[in-house]
């Protein structure tokens, strides 16, 4: 095969079933291209040594197949703990930590046959929207490496994009697969809460539905197939109704489907010029399909959700990080943002937890009541283009100030705050050439009604195969 890092992780595993390739061929190539690449986009991060991965890979091709990922390289988010490699967090304070097993979700993805490279680049505990840490440095996107990747799941999502992995894992508590997904032109998804279920033994995870872990790919074949890997079986289904299907989403007729295009919230959300225009656009997919597709305002006040996600975000990240950043030395090496949110969190009182519930829930029924007269909600997937990779976090929309690190992605919280299943669909590009997504968000549950809509769109348009990279710098 001419080019085996263009193919998908689905038509890999088939070609390596086949004997068509074999998994050192494809290892070799994959070395090939992140040598070549990575060095400008630092993507990929603690590489392990080539000689033991080609070894890796001809073992892999006498032995039993193990499932789908069998023979293709892997590199897993640097907040996953992987067995005998180092996972720093994006954290000075775990620069040379090398676990000594690994995380429930790394252990099944191994399990599945994949042979872990390396670690894919994240801000420090991933928290922003722009992955750098003081450990890696900064990760460059995909069609222009002096932008930002996005995060937390940057260094994953230009790495799928740049053809370096096939398919990535990434998480995702305020956009994390979306916003990087966005801003190199691939597919990440967010299931429904408890569809990838939470390693148990790092909280309380009844508690703390904020976060979840979930797929990025070029089709919309490899999200589910790697979603069915990350779950755990069966699925810790605590608030039931999750319907993730047992085989791949199908290409339905949408026409009739009902989508609300929620746009900038009435003017509550500044938007960079040329993003609302671009996301109209790519509707008119659906809408030429048979849907229909109708600006909605929504009348439940942004400001209540955005109080709400705030505040149990930060009492979550203090109770999560106290046990790492409880000193004043480690205190010192630990980025702004990240103490700001820890003492945010600590100074939290009952009643402004009580109170943040009440909004939660009062947007849970306003959310409702849209799903009743819609199949599904449409938002941008970020408030701003790429920005200069230089920059922590843009400062300004429009002239309109950002009172925090993270307001200018407060279009990703509607959906975060709920637990809803939503997935990022390239959107198109501005004319400099830097892509946006826009977020399909569904009811809480029906994530296989999603990704059908997400794999009518993929066919329509195969954003990420009509307009790879422009390598050419």
């Amino acid at each position: 095969m001419s080019d085996i890092t263009a193919l998908s992780a689905l038509e890999l595993s088939e070609a390596i079933r086949r004997g068509q390739i074999s998994p050192s061929e494809v290892m070799a190539a994959t070395l090939e291209r992140i040598d070549r690449l990575n060095p400008n986009y630092n993507a990929i991060v603690s590489l392990r040594d080539h000689d033991a991965l080609m070894a890796e890979a001809r073992a892999a091709e006498d032995a039993p197949r193990r499932g789908w990922l069998h023979g293709i390289p892997f590199a897993v988010k640097d907040l996953e703990e992987t067995m005998g490699l180092r996972t720093t967090h994006g954290s000075p304070l775990y620069a040379d930590f090398i676990p000594d097993a690994d995380s429930e979700m790394v252990a099944r993805i191994r399990a599945a046959g994949a042979i872990i490279i390396g670690k894919t680049n994240t801000p420090e505990w991933g928290y922003g929207s722009h992955s750098f840490n003081k450990v890696h440095g900064a990760t460059g996107g995909a069609y222009d490496k002096t932008r930002s990747a996005g995060g937390s799941s940057g260094g994953a999502a230009a790495g799928v994009a740049l053809r370096m992995l096939a398919v990535a894992d990434g998480s995702d508590m305020m956009g994390s697969l979306r916003n990087p997904a966005a801003y190199n032109n691939i597919y990440g998804f967010r299931p429904s809460w408890g569809v990838v279920a939470p390693d148990e033994s790092k909280g309380c995870t009844f508690i703390d539905t904020l976060s979840t872990c979930g797929p990025m790919g070029r089709t919309i074949d490899d999200l589910y197939l790697l979603l069915r890997t990350q779950m755990r079986q069966p699925i810790s289904d605590l608030f039931g109704g999750l319907d993730v299907g047992t085989d791949l989403p199908q290409t339905r007729d949408p026409a009739g489907k009902r989508i609300a295009w929620l746009g900038d919230w009435g003017g509550a959300m500044p938007f960079e010029p040329g993003i609302l225009d671009l996301c109209q656009q790519a509707l008119t997919v659906f809408a030429d399909a048979g849907c229909v597709v109708e600006p909605v305002t929504p009348t439940h006040p942004l400001g209540r959700i955005w109080s709400s996600w705030t505040t149990l975000r930060s009492f979550s990240i203090h109770a999560k990080r106290v046990n790492d950043i409880s000193s004043d030395a480690a205190r010192a090496v630990t980025r702004s943002a990240v103490l700001w949110e820890m003492d945010r969190g600590r100074d939290m009182s009952g009643e402004d937890i009580r109170r943040a519930l009440e909004d939660r829930a009062a947007w849970q029924s306003a959310a409702t009541r849209l799903f009743e007269d819609y199949d599904a909600l449409v938002l941008p997937s970020a408030q701003v283009f790429p920005f200069p990779i230089e920059t922590e976090y843009p400062t300004r929309i429009n002239r309109i100030a950002m009172d925090t690190y993270h307001r200018w992605m407060e279009v990703v919280v509607p959906a975060s705050l709920l637990g809803l299943p939503v997935l990022n669909v390239p959107a198109g590009f501005d004319a400099s050439g830097l892509p946006m997504g826009l977020q399909i968000i569904g009811p809480y549950g029906r994530d296989r009604d999603v990704l059908e809509l997400g794999q009518f769109y993929h066919h329509a348009t195969d954003w990420p195969g009509r307009r790879p990279p422009d390598l050419n710098w």
